[in-house]
């Protein structure tokens, strides 16, 4: 009866206790070793990004072509276990596989296997490789620390907060291209030149007119279109300083917005059955799904 009592039972229970700790290393940052998890992944991202960036240069890839192939090769590789590890750790896979991270993580290394079909053309390929690019996407499951949580949550409701004084602004920026576009076709569009034929100075039309309003506005200045008449200079003069006035008004508005937003105290745990962060740190319920954390 002793030796009855004495042996080790193997039930899903052990195999449920395992999983939950590689998911704590995985999808958390609260124990060094999900700490040292989430550093060594954003290494490996960087890293792959460089590798990438150093292959698009012609005379690099010519010297050192097969160099970087086997970095790429190990780096999607890496990618592949880990992407597998989090598929196996979660209680849902397909809420993983299908949410924005594991979107994300699949185009890290789909790409690669992709360019080694031999059904793939050379521009198919160049293609595919500038979207292993994003990849670089990954290093945001990294910033997940709790300070870092709880500037990103007041950022957005202070974005949201100030949503109805943000579409007012930008109600008026559309009206007042509009005005000024319609202005500014009406004094410089119609000119004539010596021949009686109508010139083609940029202003033809009221959407040309318009494209030029928003350039000014926005002081980018490409110096493409430009009023030539002392009234469109005029006119050119005001539109330039409304968009130095402008310019800072978006900016007011969110800052006011974010110094009156409350910070809360976050915490880095991650919901297991809807993949949602972002919880109070008293939270004992998900807020976006009831699961208990």
């Amino acid at each position: 009866m002793n030796l009855e009592r004495n042996v080790v039972k193997s039930d899903p229970d052990d195999a449920r206790t395992w999983r939950q700790q590689i998911y704590e290393v995985v999808f958390e940052a609260d124990t060094p070793a999900g700490v040292l998890f989430d550093v060594i992944l954003l290494v490996a991202i960087v890293l792959s990004v460089m590798v990438i960036m150093l292959e698009s240069v012609e005379s690099i890839r010519h010297e050192y072509g097969t160099l970087l192939v086997g970095a790429e090769w190990f780096f999607t590789a890496l990618f592949t276990v880990e992407y597998v590890v989090r598929i196996a750790c979660v209680p849902r896979p397909l809420r993983y596989v299908f949410s924005f991270y594991g979107i994300v993580d699949l185009l890290a290394i789909l790409p690669t296997y992709l360019i080694a079909l031999p059904i793939m053309t050379d521009a198919e390929t160049q293609r595919l490789t500038t979207i292993r690019a994003l990849r670089l996407l990954r290093a945001f499951r990294i910033f997940k620390l709790a300070h870092m949580l709880s500037e990103a949550e007041a950022l957005r409701d202070a974005i949201w907060a100030a949503r109805a004084k943000i579409a007012v602004f930008l109600s008026f920026v559309v009206i007042s291209v509009v005005i000024v576009g319609s202005a500014m076709h009406l004094i410089e569009g119609g000119r004539l030149d010596d021949d009686g034929q109508t010139m083609s100075n940029g202003f033809g039309s009221i959407p040309e007119s318009m494209y030029w309003a928003v350039v000014t506005m926005t002081t980018v200045g490409y110096g493409d279109v430009s009023p030539t008449t002392a009234l469109g200079k005029a006119l050119a003069a005001c539109m330039m300083l409304l968009g130095y006035c402008m310019i800072i008004v978006p900016t007011g508005i969110v800052s006011a917005e974010f110094a009156q937003a409350a910070k809360k105290n976050m915490t880095v745990r991650v919901c297991d059955n809807c993949m949602a962060e972002g919880h109070e740190a008293d939270a004992r319920y998900c807020k976006y799904c009831g699961t208990m954390l």
